[in-house]
């Protein structure tokens, strides 16, 4: 009896194998398993978007188009930072002070999140969602960007 379940094993195995190297087999599986790779990817969000539908992080030049129309936008820096350049009419608190004072920032308006190169940025964004803010995102590359971009910046306090 073991031969006979050995051989139907073996020939499984054999017509398996002679199945999976067909050219349109094996281009099938890798097109199923990238399929279930990017669903997997789309239901997790992959780290690209928040359930408020604004993206985790936005380019400077995104940033900058924000600014033209009106958001607000907070900057987590150091006071010696701010007073050497920042952008004109954002509002500083510091990112070690930002838990303790979000009550002073609007929960209906959209906030960008700035700060020197982009880390505290995305720091500063995850207390505020944390604390219950629905639309904020951080900029990508930080203040130093947008000065190479020529955009706009006023130094002092």
């Amino acid at each position: 009896m073991p031969k006979k379940s050995a051989r139907r094993e073996r020939a499984s195995r054999n017509s398996f194998n002679s199945f999976m190297r067909k050219p349109l087999v094996q281009l099938g599986a890798v097109l199923l398993i990238a399929l279930i790779v990017f669903l997997i990817a789309s239901l997790s969000g992959g780290g690209s978007s928040q359930a408020n539908g604004l993206p985790s992080e936005i380019s400077v030049e995104q940033a900058h188009e924000k600014y033209q129309n009106g958001v607000f936008l907070l900057d987590v820096r150091e006071p010696e930072e701010w007073n050497e350049y920042h952008v004109p009419n954002t509002t500083l608190i510091p990112l070690g002070e930002l838990a303790s004072r979000v009550n002073e920032l609007p929960k209906d308006q959209e906030i960008v999140v700035v700060c020197r190169s982009g880390n505290r940025s995305q720091e500063g964004r995850d207390i505020l969602l944390q604390a219950g803010f629905t639309q904020v995102t951080s900029m990508a590359g930080g203040l130093k960007s947008w000065s190479s971009m020529g955009y706009p910046t006023v130094s002092g306090p």
